[in-house]
């Protein structure tokens, strides 16, 4: 089983979305983000966020692929901008732990 960082490593996205994502993770707030993406009060921890991230991210590619008129590219650059931040927290939570 991949960890979660390689599942983040191997998402390819069109790279007008990884870019606004990247742009976007600049002022990603995990705490007004994430419970409004996952319709949650309690905020998971970084790695178990990302994970619900990444399947509500695959969903939303699915659409994407498909053409489907329900496909919001507003939500999904919000995904991957939440993603994105999830992420860096990860890599920071590590590097602390070193």
């Amino acid at each position: 089983m991949l960890d979660v960082m390689t599942l983040i490593r191997n998402l390819r996205r069109p790279s007008l979305l990884a870019r606004a994502a990247r742009f976007g993770a600049d002022d990603y707030r995990r705490e007004t983000m994430l419970p409004r993406l996952l319709k949650t009060e309690k905020l998971p921890r970084p790695a178990a966020a990302v994970m619900a991230l990444l399947d509500l991210e695959a969903a939303v590619e699915d659409q994407r692929r498909a053409q489907t008129g329900d496909y919001s590219p507003a939500r999904h650059v919000e995904l991957l901008i939440a993603i994105t931040g999830e992420a860096r927290m990860l890599s920071a939570s590590a590097l602390r732990a070193v």
